[in-house]
């Protein structure tokens, strides 16, 4: 017996299709207000990646190119980076739209994926950026197994998450209001890891992430290299 439909909620409204600027206020205020239904939302977000792709494309390849030459954690691990046989640069570090939820993304044949319509500030990039290229490091020192191995897929997000600075307190204070002073990175770093991990196809829920991630902690967390220390 299927299970019965979803009712509609008769409090949210639907996207007005239209382009001109009192249609995009109406869609807009619904959104601020929460009145738009999750349909309406997704259109919302789809309709404004649409109108300003090139736009997103572009503010993200202007960042990308000053942080390569001036962010301090960037140089770095492109220098470690550099000491293992490989590089990143303006060639393999791409600015492109996204459909799905994530800033960005590392293949080891592609390079690394930012997210330019997820993404609007330096900060958020530089941390995408450090993030990713912890994950290239990882793939040239360790030898990763990308496909068939959560264990490995944990431990470089885990590392990954605790080293960029995504999970830095301000971050978490600001941003997502954690306002705890105890274990907080170690919290953020988890919660991260295990959701990269449960959006592998071999992980099958989050139960199942969390529990990769645990079995990996004591070995991976603790290890920052290649910095001497959690930098930021």
């Amino acid at each position: 017996m299927s299970e019965p439909s979803k009712k509609p909620d008769p409090n949210k409204k639907e996207y007005i299709p239209g382009d001109d600027g009192f249609t995009r206020w109406r869609n807009t205020f619904n959104l601020l207000l929460g009145r738009l239904s999750d349909e309406g939302v997704a259109q919302y977000i789809k309709k404004r990646d649409d109108r300003f792709e090139v736009e997103d494309c572009r503010r993200c390849e202007k960042h990308r190119d000053w942080l390569l030459q001036y962010s301090p954690i960037v140089r770095f691990m492109r220098q470690k980076i550099n000491a293992l046989g490989s590089d990143v640069h303006n060639r393999n570090i791409r600015c492109r739209r996204c459909y799905t939820w994530q800033g960005g993304g590392f293949d080891p044949t592609y390079g690394i994926l930012l997210c330019a319509n997820r993404m609007h500030t330096r900060s958020q990039i530089e941390d995408t950026m450090a993030h990713e290229m912890i994950h290239a490091y990882d793939h040239l020192r360790f030898k990763m197994e990308w496909k068939n191995n959560l264990r490995h897929a944990a431990c470089t997000e885990i590392r990954a998450s605790a080293l960029s600075g995504e999970c830095r307190w301000t971050e978490e204070f600001f941003q997502k209001f954690n306002f705890k002073l105890m274990q907080q990175h170690q919290e953020c770093v988890r919660r991260r890891a295990a959701l990269s991990v449960m959006a592998r196809p071999d992980c099958k829920d989050d139960v199942h992430a969390a529990k990769v991630v645990n079995e990996v902690w004591d070995s991976c967390y603790p290890d920052t290299r290649p910095f001497d220390e959690i930098y930021r």
